[in-house]
């Protein structure tokens, strides 16, 4: 046994279990008081299910548009040198450093009927604050550095003599891309995007200003939850958070399977 393993294996066990582990087990058996009968009238309202559908449904559509733009992005900073790039590249991690509700109130501004981009939207019939392209567009600003960061040391680790191969035995660019550096590319890439989503779900800061919080069309599942909390309905919102916690991880449990098949077909 490596010297030092039992010691600090209890450290990171203890420490996970405090940190992570027994908050979200208070959570189920705070729910599993309410009963099955309570638990299921708390959480098939129609209020709820809207709620979820909203959330989960945009999260998704964030995570795919982050997927596909994260990697056009990395592939840009880590491929090419040009003017401004070092400044491209740290305005990646703003969404990073920038508080939550800094970020809601400053996309709210910008996409406001008379804001800066919402004064040309409107005529166009393209509504974005207090609607679900609004929501989106928090969705995808707030995930973005997740896919890119990821991406971006696989990206430089990347030898670009298999490139120049398969280049030298007649490939094209796009043929190259998609045979061998693509492949490479998709543990990383679902990865990244698997955080994206993930951080979508439960995002709170730089929605609730844009959305409008209209129950039933711009209302998302932790501003539900937060509501309850302030109704005083301890138990609703228990049951809602023990709800997004067993829809989350059965979603991260299959993109982690997902990513897994990917290894496995890779190595053999």
């Amino acid at each position: 046994m490596l010297p030092g393993f039992g010691l600090s294996l209890g450290f990171t066990v203890t420490y996970l279990g405090l940190v992570v582990l027994f908050p979200l087990l208070m959570v189920f058996v705070k729910t599993s008081g309410m009963g099955w009968d309570g638990f299921w009238a708390a959480i098939m309202t129609d209020r709820v299910l809207a709620a979820c559908k909203l959330t989960f449904g945009l999260s998704l559509m964030a995570g795919l548009l982050n997927g596909f733009f994260g990697l056009l992005i990395a592939w840009v900073l880590c491929r090419y040198r040009f003017p401004g790039r070092r400044l491209l590249d740290a305005s990646v991690d703003l969404p990073f450093a920038m508080p939550t509700a800094v970020a809601g109130i400053a996309l709210t501004t910008l996409y406001a009927p008379n804001g800066w981009l919402g004064q040309f939207l409107v005529p166009l019939g393209v509504k974005v604050v207090f609607a679900p392209p609004g929501i989106l567009i928090a969705l995808v600003f707030i995930g973005l550095p997740f896919v890119v960061r990821t991406l971006q040391p696989v990206l430089e680790d990347l030898e670009i003599a298999q490139e120049e191969a398969a280049a030298s035995l007649g490939a094209t660019r796009w043929q190259t891309f998609r045979r061998v550096v693509f492949p490479q590319l998709v543990p990383a890439l679902i990865t990244g995007t698997t955080l994206a989503f993930a951080r979508a779900v439960g995002e709170y800061g730089s929605v609730v200003f844009i959305a409008g919080n209209m129950p039933g069309k711009t209302e998302i599942v932790p501003l539900l939850i937060i509501t309850k909390l302030e109704q005083y309905d301890y138990a609703g919102a228990t049951a809602l958070a023990a709800l997004m916690l067993v829809i989350s991880f059965a979603l991260l449990l299959l993109i982690n399977f997902l990513q897994r098949k990917t290894l496995v077909r890779r190595v053999a």
